[in-house]
Order: C-alpha cells, then structure tokens, then sequence
C-alpha cells in the first residue's frame, strides 16, 4: 500500500484508485459478514484487485491500441 501511493502521482491515485476503492469498501461492508475482521479484510482486497483488474480491461477495450491502461503514449 505504501509503495503504492509512493509511487503514483496524485491525480492517478484520485482518478483510477480511490473509484475502485470506494466501490470495494462498499461492497465490503454490505455484502462480507464472515464474523472475521481477517477474512473479511481479505476478501476487501480481493474485491479492490478484481475491480481494478476489471476497470483496467475495460479501458484497454475502449481504448482499441491494444496498449494497457497504464502505458503511456510514446
């Protein structure tokens, strides 16, 4: 987590990590009642990988460069 917001600017932090974040907390704390602050955390994660993995496809997809959604234009 820490190399993670290290590493990405600010604006890539808000625009493509805090969406998939917020949706991730939120399916979290409706869906996940395991009786089990570590299962629980586990499956937030798994959750917040999944949406992000999904959310990159899908701009790959729209994109139609066949470049992912983190490389830039060269």
């Amino acid at each position: 987590m820490f190399t993670l917001v290290r590493t990405l600017p600010l604006r890539r932090l808000l625009t493509e990590q805090a969406p998939t974040l917020g949706v991730s907390l939120a399916i979290a704390e409706v869906a996940y009642k395991f009786h089990s602050f570590l299962l629980e955390a586990a499956a937030f994660l798994v959750t917040w990988y999944a949406l992000d993995a999904l959310r990159h496809l899908v701009v790959g997809l729209l994109r139609g460069d066949g470049r992912n959604a983190y490389e830039t234009k060269s």
